[in-house]
């Protein structure tokens, strides 16, 4: 019979029961329906502050079509306001009235505001949902300095927001360390250390007192102290659960807060349940996602007649804090006097490692890992699934230390390995026999291993590994399915053959047409092996490359010239001025200390160009796979507490590597002193100055997945720290594999940072010099490619939107303080819900302009009226495709400045924004089904280019344009 289940809540709790309803069948036999607070769907809070990393990010856990294709019901921004039990229904803002048959609340929590003075005023913030991220980024444009209320996971999330949005930013913690409930003493100590140096004033002991300010916060009072002098606060203190519904209802309700549940997380009302941070289990909230996951596991399995309990759960947690590795594991503060305890503490690398064993010595109780969490997977095993510790257990913290941990062959199929979504070893092993799962995504795919935190994957990819030998099955690195090699094998095969083009390289060591992946990843090689002029493999590229600039999300292009160390000279920097007045572009400084002008539109990148040589200003290559930038603070030159000359190294280094390309992005940075103004230790490789020499970091990185840099070597020179940057650069470019970053390479180089240093010091491998003269090679050949482009005229030829009329793009932009920027894309194309229009009205033969016009193995775009059409030369094929130049994805021109490529012989274009892939016969789209284009026929007559097309009006109907209304772009 079927059953009315209403979910009151759309966050991340509330979401995954819906997943788990669907994966059981349950939505489909059962009407369901989600009643959200907020006006978007659930979104992934564990990742909030990526935010405001970029603003554009989506956090999005399914977009709105997908409750709808799974039968459920969802409805936001009309949020419950009452729960009536004896009619069994539940009442909105606006006024709906829904009955129901079992209710789920899945209210989570909201942040607690303390109860002190002032914190009405304006400037005071929560750290708990988009919109308040939204008001903490509107309002800092205001002020310049911030006090963070927490010194807790999420505070000190919001204190590296709040510096990202350039505050002078303080953390205020009334308990006497940082973290209080993960890390002990020593733990915090490094931990505070670490934020200390990003610039981060840390007060801990410290409560407060009241926010001082008439109606404006001008300052946070503090008891025993004197008032810190701050224009604004944000506050991440803890959260309280949202139990108004459940309490004004009837429910019962916990002591202090908390709707009160049994182990299948019934409310007291047997109809009502309970899931997330809004239940109390035997007194407990659980405040992590993981515990909340499990609820709703529980609940959808009560739904569906099974028994299965909630019994607690294990709170171990891995995260990066402010570019730090931290986790805590089962309970590292038992207090037994007898326990044992393996405890590393260095405090030049600044790394803190304790395990607290059980009398016994076989028994791990629980672990802190603070800088280094590499361990979280294996002592995850020993803490949860209750096994004995090996003879020597300070072999699982200490690199090198003699013993060994678990083998995957000790393994149990009940083992958890991703506690977030409660994946067993058996789940994971089974799936990869029975499925035939070759890939770390497939297995996230299928399972949701590695899903959650992430903090498993290590483990997932071990089992993997084993699973695929014991098989006898090799794990399948190639490049593409044109070559059956990895970027290493390649990268051999080009070098040691001295081949020079992809064709022979294809019909050499590959089959078909060759990818997007594939052609991508021979021009990097190319690249870093011969380091020629890179636009002589242009049909290799992808846009950025082929138009060296980064195409934005409108088809326009960023420029971003190169500023090595940072440094601009004032005239360099009025031309940049009068460029973006006279282009109408946007301006902004960029985190990589450059000035970035966007919104070029791609026949303007020439002129624009040819101006900024004028002044000595080249290439930055950030549109590359190489070297971005080298990064410094102003060092001995200026500062007074510089123990190096900073910009100057900087300089010299940028302009030693800035020709290089390599697997993935490199940056940099040398910092002036051990205060790292300039953040060398989250670069591909940094340097900071010392009373001795510089000591050299490598392996690190920021953005979403930020790592802490390998101390590599101290004490160096300026000949030796570039002889060994030499080396480490070109054993990157030689061993990593495709887009992979340094911190990615490294993590996964078999012996990690040792082993660097045996190979690139010891030369263990007696390789150096060949690696060095490998980069002497790439510095003696390098060039500004856009200096060497504008005196190629036939280059020039490439510059231009359409193939046929001299006009442009045309794009909307609108105002954001005293500039223009591009107008909000859609949040999803609105595709019709009915079978794609099909056009019975006729099609004629139209000369669309001359055959020349379109580059070998590439296309363009021509305008036909006011519709734009994409042709293709596929001329290793001898063949012709046509097709609309609108990518359906994101509504933007520019299909015809995709790759080319087939996939089991069918020819493909990929577009350049998201690498959406389309057939060119039939307009399918290869890697999501919901979107398709309309593709026309071609026909060659001398250098006449015919394409069979519909009428202007039938165009119209199809959509092709940027909106879903007739075309108005030529209007």
């Amino acid at each position: 019979m079927t059953k009315k289940i209403v979910i009151i809540g759309n966050g991340m709790v509330g979401h995954r029961f819906c997943v788990e309803l669907i994966e059981r069948g349950l939505a489909g036999k059962n009407r369901v329906i989600v009643f959200g607070g907020e006006p978007r769907p659930a979104y992934d809070r564990v990742q909030l502050s990526t935010w405001f990393a970029e603003e554009s990010v989506d956090l999005t856990l399914e977009d709105e079509a997908w409750y709808r294709d799974n039968g459920i019901e969802l409805s936001l921004g009309d949020p419950v306001i009452a729960i009536d039990r004896e009619n069994r229904t539940v009442s909105t803002t606006s006024g709906r009235c829904q009955e129901y048959d079992k209710l789920v609340l899945a209210t989570g929590s909201s942040a607690f505001m303390p109860p002190i003075p002032g914190m009405e005023h304006t400037g005071v913030f929560a750290y708990r949902t988009i919109d308040d991220l939204e008001a903490i980024a509107a309002y800092s444009r205001k002020v310049s300095s911030v006090a963070v209320i927490g010194g807790g996971l999420l505070g000190l999330e919001a204190a590296k927001a709040c510096v990202d949005l350039g505050l002078e930013t303080k953390v205020v913690e009334m308990a006497p360390r940082l973290m209080p409930r993960q890390l002990d003493d020593k733990g915090a100590a490094v931990l505070t250390e670490a934020i200390e140096r990003l610039g981060i004033e840390v007060l801990t002991g410290v409560a407060t007192t009241g926010i001082e300010g008439e109606d404006t916060v001008t300052g946070l009072g503090c008891r025993d102290r004197d008032v810190l002098p701050v224009e604004m606060v944000v506050v991440s203190a803890g959260i309280v659960p949202n139990d108004k519904l459940a309490r004004d209802c009837g429910l019962e309700i916990g002591q202090r807060a908390g709707i009160v549940v049994n182990s299948a997380m019934q409310t007291s009302d047997p109809a009502i349940y309970a899931i997330g941070e809004c239940a109390l289990f035997e007194g407990m909230i659980y405040g992590l996602v993981a515990p909340g996951y499990e609820m709703a596991r529980v609940t959808a399995a009560q739904f569906d007649g099974e028994v299965k309990e909630f019994t607690g759960f294990d709170m171990s947690t891995k995260l990066k804090l402010l570019g730090l590795d931290v986790a805590s594991l089962g309970n590292p503060f038992d207090d037994n006097p007898d326990n044992r305890v393996v405890e590393v503490h260095d405090t030049v690398t600044g790394i803190y490692k304790r395990m607290v064993i059980d009398p016994s010595g076989k028994k791990l109780l629980g672990a802190i890992l603070v800088g280094d969490a590499e361990p979280y997977g294996m002592l995850s095993l020993y803490v949860k699934g209750n096994k004995d510790l090996p003879e020597q257990p300070q072999s699982l913290i200490v690199k090198g230390g003699a013993g060994a941990g678990l083998t995957i062959d000790q393994l149990e199929d009940e083992d958890i390995i991703c506690s977030c979504n409660n994946v067993s070893y058996g789940t994971i092993s089974h799936a990869i026999e029975e499925q035939e799962l070759r890939t770390v995504d497939a297995i996230q795919k299928v399972t949701k291993a590695g899903t959650g935190c992430g903090g498993c994957l290590p483990m997932v990819k071990a089992v993997l590994k084993h699973e695929l030998a014991k098989a006898g099955i090799e794990m399948d690195n190639s490049v593409c399915g044109h070559f059956r090699y990895s970027r290493q094998d390649l990268l051999h095969i080009v070098k040691t053959k001295k081949i020079r083009t992809f064709e022979e390289l294809l019909e050499q060591y590959g089959q078909g047409a060759g990818c997007a992946v594939c052609k991508t990843q021979v021009a990097s090689i190319f690249a870093s092996l011969w380091n020629e002029y890179i636009l002589d493999h242009a049909n290799l590229q992808d846009t950025n490359d082929r138009f060296l600039g980064n195409i934005q999300r409108n088809g326009t292009y960023s420029v971003i010239p190169r500023s090595p160390g940072g440094e601009i000279t004032p005239e360099q920097l009025i031309v940049m001025g009068e460029i973006a007045k006279e282009f109408n572009l946007y301006t902004k400084l960029t985190g990589s200390q450059r000035v970035a002008l966007f919104g070029v539109h791609l026949e303007d990148l020439p002129k624009v160009w040819a101006r900024l040589g004028e002044v000595g200003l080249e290439s930055g290559h950030a549109y590359a796979k190489g070297l971005r930038m080298v990064k410094s603070c102003v060092g001995d030159t200026w500062c007074r507490m510089g123990m190096g000359p900073s910009v100057d190294f900087a300089i010299e280094l940028e302009n030693r590597y800035k020709g290089m390309r390599s697997p993935h992005k490199l940056k940099a940075a040398v910092s002036g002193c051990t205060r790292e103004c300039a953040e060398a230790m989250c670069k591909d490789f940094g340097l900071i100055a010392t009373e001795n020499g510089w000591n050299l970091y490598v392996g690190g990185n920021g953005g979403a997945f930020p790592r802490h840099a390998d101390l590599l070597a101290t004490d160096l020179d300026r000949e030796k720290a570039i002889r060994y940057i030499d080396r480490y650069l070109m054993y990157y470019v030689r061993t990593a594999d495709k887009l992979e970053r340094t911190a990615t390479w490294l993590g996964n180089l078999e012996g990690g940072v040792e082993k660097l240093k045996k190979v690139i010091i010891e030369d263990s491998l007696g390789i150096c010099a060949e690696l060095e003269a490998d980069m002497e090679r790439i510095v003696a050949g390098q060039h500004d490619e856009w200096a060497v482009t504008l005196s190629k005229p036939e280059q020039l030829e490439r510059f231009r939107h359409f193939a046929n009329t001299d006009g442009k793009d045309p794009v909307k932009l609108i105002g954001v303080r005293g500039q223009e920027r591009p107008e909000n894309w859609l949040k999803e194309y609105a595709m019709p819900e009915i079978e794609p229009v099909v056009l019975e009205g006729p099609r004629e033969w139209v000369n669309l302009g001359c055959v020349s016009a379109i580059p070998k193995n590439s296309g363009a775009t021509f305008q036909y009226g006011r519709h734009q059409i994409a042709v293709f030369n596929f001329s290793h094929r001898g063949e012709w495709y046509a097709c609309q130049n609108l990518c359906p994805h994101k509504q933007e021109m520019v299909l015809s400045r995709g790759l080319l490529g087939d996939a089991a012989g069918i020819p493909q274009v990929t577009c350049p924004m998201h690498k959406k892939s389309f057939s060119l016969k039939d307009g399918k789209c290869a890697n999501d089904e919901i979107y398709t284009i309309q593709t026309f026929e071609v026909k060659v007559d001398g250098d006449d280019l015919l394409v069979k097309l519909p009428t202007q009006e039938d165009l119209d109907r199809l959509h092709i344009c940027k909106s879903n209304e007739p075309c108005t772009c030529f209007a």
